[in-house]
């Protein structure tokens, strides 16, 4: 049998280069974090294990969405606020919801990540007329001005990350509970 190098160098170089991306962490580059050399923290994966979830501000940042909404165990935690919009995590115990809420100027985007919930939204709170089930890897878009709820309707916390446009809440935003969201609103 001929080397890949005989049989067409353009292959045996691609060979090399998926066992070298292969070998590094999610998302292509080895942990733990370290600076880039355009100034800014670029993590691998995750922040490790048992390390604080944050907001990392108008710093510009690489995460893995996902892991870092999986991990995350407060109500909201806002992981990255700028002058446009913000990125939340948010986990809903079972049976538990976001909150019946309406954001006059502010349009919202909801990814879930884990868990399944029943999303409702209309033009007044009184008439929530769209109603949907939703799971892991649905969005939901939630223009300016529409109320709008989130009720997790499965047996696991339901993980979420929000995009808020403009940001909704103040620059590292901590809630670890629904109470404590509602108490500082």
């Amino acid at each position: 049998m001929q080397a890949l190098s005989q049989v067409n160098p353009n292959l045996a170089y691609a060979q090399y280069v998926w066992e070298l991306y292969r070998s590094y962490s999610y998302p292509y580059f080895p942990q733990p974090a370290y600076p880039s050399p355009y100034g800014y923290q670029r993590f691998a994966s995750q922040p490790a294990a048992g390390t604080a979830i944050q907001d990392y501000g108008k710093q510009p940042t690489v995460i893995n969405i996902e892991k870092v909404t999986e991990q995350n165990d407060t109500f909201r935690t806002a992981i990255w606020t700028g002058e446009h919009f913000q990125v939340t995590v948010m986990s809903i115990p079972v049976g538990s919801d976001i909150g019946l809420e309406v954001h006059p100027h502010t349009d919202q985007f909801i990814r879930i990540e884990q868990g399944q919930g029943l999303v409702q939204m209309g033009k007044t709170k009184e008439r929530l007329d769209f109603q949907t089930a939703a799971g892991e890897g649905d969005a939901i878009m939630v223009p300016a001005g529409t109320w709008h709820n989130v009720t997790n309707t499965g047996n696991v916390p339901l993980k979420v990350y929000v995009i808020y446009a403009p940001p909704q809440h103040p620059f590292g935003t901590v809630h670890p509970t629904k109470a404590d969201a509602m108490a500082a609103e």
